[in-house]
């Protein structure tokens, strides 16, 4: 009997039950996100000045339902989950749409909804739903369907427009993040080279178009990333303070609760996008590289989740989702640093906010019934 259990569940056969699908779950990956989790609850405790109703508890209580919500995606067929993956694109992009007309502003950007309890960034939500929806359109695409360039026009305009609304709220770095996921996408499924080369031109031509319609503060960035130097105290300041922190921090770092720079409050939004400057302070250049090290695991198995599907479907999601957690990790990082320009891109299950965690995990709860359902059969391939 087991053996027709475990048969049916290889195959996505959905007589498979819930407790056969629950036994295949990577609880590994999951212990995992939990320890990042962790991470995150010690340094918004931190941030809080050691009062974790500031922080620390809207995390905990956020990534416990997330956490929930993943393992109940992670049950779904994954077949169904590509039938939807269209659907699903839809609804972020009406979102998305939604906030150019009734959108919350916050910071000069016009980029949430309120939902009461959570604000929502459509933008965020739309970078999984693209995901997932060029994954189903490429996933039973030939290699000779993929050099027709009929073939690509519909998903370089599912692409495009989201990338386009994401820059008018103005998100100018997660406009460039779902371009860059859009670009890996269209790799991962086969796009000839001389594509790319198109692309990039493309590309290059319109950068100074893209330039003269920035706001002052975008270009103000830029410049600052140029020379921090300056304007010291102006739009200088958080990026000469995170590298302040990051050296201070030397090897153990100053200890939980000791870092000056963010307790001092010298360090500027040490919650959100400087979460990992604070980090480096207090546990040094040690804890840096671990709290690394733990995220590129994360994007590591989403790789192998890829690379372990039989069907292409999963191995795009794989691909994808591991592309956009990647793609969190080294702008933050970056942007931290002074390696590119400081823009509001969070450490996904370590800074706080609800939108960046809520949508992580419903990739990865995706990401969780690809690799349980990663023998599924799908169709074959259309020429």
């Amino acid at each position: 009997m087991s053996q027709v259990f475990e048969k049916r569940l290889l195959t996505g056969d959905r007589g498979a039950g819930v407790f056969q699908k629950l036994w295949r779950i990577p609880y590994s990956f999951v212990l995992l996100l939990c320890a990042i989790g962790a991470i995150g609850y010690v340094a918004l405790y931190s941030a809080g000045s050691g009062n974790p109703d500031l922080y620390a508890t809207k995390h905990a209580l956020r990534f416990g339902f997330c956490l929930v919500m993943m393992l109940c995606i992670g049950l779904v067929d994954i077949r169904l989950i590509a039938k939807l993956a269209w659907l699903g694109y839809a609804g972020a992009l009406l979102l998305l749409l939604l906030v150019a007309l009734h959108g919350e502003v916050g910071k000069g950007a016009q980029r949430w909804i309120d939902l009461g309890p959570l604000q929502l960034q459509p933008s965020e939500l739309m970078k999984i739903m693209l995901v997932a929806a060029l994954a189903a359109w490429f996933s039973r695409a030939s290699w000779e369907r993929m050099g027709n360039p009929i073939f690509l026009i519909p998903p370089i305009v599912a692409v495009l427009v989201p990338v386009a609304l994401i820059f008018k709220q103005p998100n100018l770095g997660t406009s460039m993040i779902t371009a860059a996921l859009g670009g890996a996408m269209f790799w991962a499924a086969g796009m000839r080279w001389w594509n790319f080369a198109l692309a990039g031109g493309a590309a290059a031509v319109a950068a100074p178009i893209v330039y003269d319609n920035l706001r002052e503060y975008q270009r103000a960035r830029i410049h600052t990333f140029l020379d921090p130097e300056s304007d010291p105290l102006g739009t200088g300041y958080n990026i000469i303070q995170s590298k302040i922190a990051l050296g201070s921090g030397g090897f153990w770092g100053k200890g939980f609760l000791q870092g000056t720079q963010g307790h001092l409050n010298f360090l500027p939004e040490k919650q959100t996008d400087f979460i990992f400057t604070m980090i480096a302070e207090e546990f040094g250049l040690v804890g840096a590289v671990t709290t690394l090290g733990l995220l590129m695991l994360v994007v590591a198995f989403c790789f192998l989740v890829g690379l372990r599907a039989k069907h292409q479907f999963g191995r795009l999601l794989g691909i994808g989702l591991g592309t956009n957690y990647f793609l969190y990790i080294f702008v933050n990082v970056a942007m931290v640093t002074g390696s590119i320009p400081v823009g509001g891109v969070p450490l996904p299950l370590i800074s706080h906010g609800g939108s960046a965690m809520l949508t992580t995990m419903i990739g990865f709860g995706i990401l969780i019934s690809a690799y349980v359902h990663r023998d599924a059969e799908f169709g074959a391939a259309r020429e």
